[in-house]
């Protein structure tokens, strides 16, 4: 099992939660009786290892209220995620980036309808090596670091500052599957070519780049602000400047949109037809958005505002034919 870390972070969370829902009578988005609404069947999640350990805890949640809904929910990355919702595949798709003009022509073409559903807000966090002396980076400097025209040339940190170290780049990354690679490559980089640099160490496992870092002198990264949280004792987190000063990474600096560019949306994708003909894809979004902001929490992500919050909410109406 992958993500061992954020699992053991995340179960108290979840039990604890657990309890309340119990207490409560539970939250079974039909008014139910605490038994969750009766509905049984399994549903598949598959996608981005960022959003993953929300639809993960929503899942293990809903088993507490209903086991007889089987909820499977796999990391393949945003793209893989896609690539198997848009074949039918998959009921729901986790992303840490929108859905992209091929996959929703793939989508169509497969006659694949779907429903966009923001869940959380993330920063993306660029690490470092903990006894790395450097603090923050410029956004000129991230492209510096990470943009493809630095491939083979960038390999010291003084080349990104001489102030900075004299002391070689290790770099670990996301691989191109992966909606937060698209989201350095497209909104931080703005690589025409939508790619970053390929001289680093890929992986899909988000725990791979954080052991990477933390195991090499001069190693830098970037992933999912709960990994980072998760690791923050053998890693260190950079600010960022864009413009207005060095700001850390936070729920905080990331609600009030001073943590820019990295701050960014996460969603599900629900197949709409799945939603309506199956009672359990139906039983698990619908537990899944009612309670979003104690699973936004569980997974230490970014809970959404009121008002986006509200929209999700009336997006998630618009699926329903019934």
């Amino acid at each position: 099992m992958k993500l061992t870390p954020i699992r053991r972070a995340v179960v108290p969370g979840i039990a604890v939660l657990a309890l309340a829902l119990s207490a409560c009578g539970g939250a079974d988005a039909d008014g139910g009786d605490g038994e969750g609404g009766g509905a049984s069947g399994s549903v598949a999640v598959d996608g981005s290892s960022t959003v993953f350990p929300m639809s993960d805890a929503a899942a293990e949640l809903l088993a507490e209220e209903n086991p007889d809904v089987k909820v499977t929910v796999g990391e393949s990355g945003t793209g893989g995620g896609f690539e198997k919702f848009c074949a039918g595949e998959t009921d729901i798709s986790d992303a840490s980036r929108p859905i992209e003009e091929d996959e929703a022509a793939l989508c169509e073409e497969n006659g694949i309808e779907y429903t966009e559903l923001q869940v959380a807000t993330d920063a993306m966090t660029m690490v470092v090596h903990p006894d790395l002396a450097v603090d923050c980076l410029t956004t000129e400097q991230v492209v510096a670091l990470w943009g493809p025209d630095s491939e083979g040339k960038v390999t010291r940190w003084n080349q990104i500052d001489p102030s900075f170290p004299d002391e070689e780049i290790a770099l670990f990354g996301p691989g191109a599957d992966s909606g937060t690679f698209d989201y350095m490559a497209s909104d931080v980089i703005g690589a025409e070519s939508e790619t970053t640099r390929t001289d680093y160490e890929a992986s899909e496992d988000d725990n791979v780049l954080v052991q990477g870092v933390a195991g090499t002198p001069g190693g830098t990264g970037y992933f999912g602000y709960t990994y980072f949280e998760e690791n923050a004792d053998s890693l260190k987190a950079l600010a960022i400047d864009d413009g207005n000063g060095c700001v850390a990474p936070s729920a905080e600096t990331a609600q009030a949109g001073e943590y820019t560019p990295l701050a960014r949306p996460l969603f599900i994708y629900v197949n709409n037809a799945k939603y309506n003909d199956n009672e359990a894809v139906r039983e698990y979004v619908d537990f899944y958005i009612e309670n979003l902001a104690d699973i936004a929490e569980i997974g230490q992500f970014i809970p959404l505002s009121e008002e986006l919050y509200g929209e999700t909410q009336t997006a998630l109406e618009g699926v329903s034919t019934s």
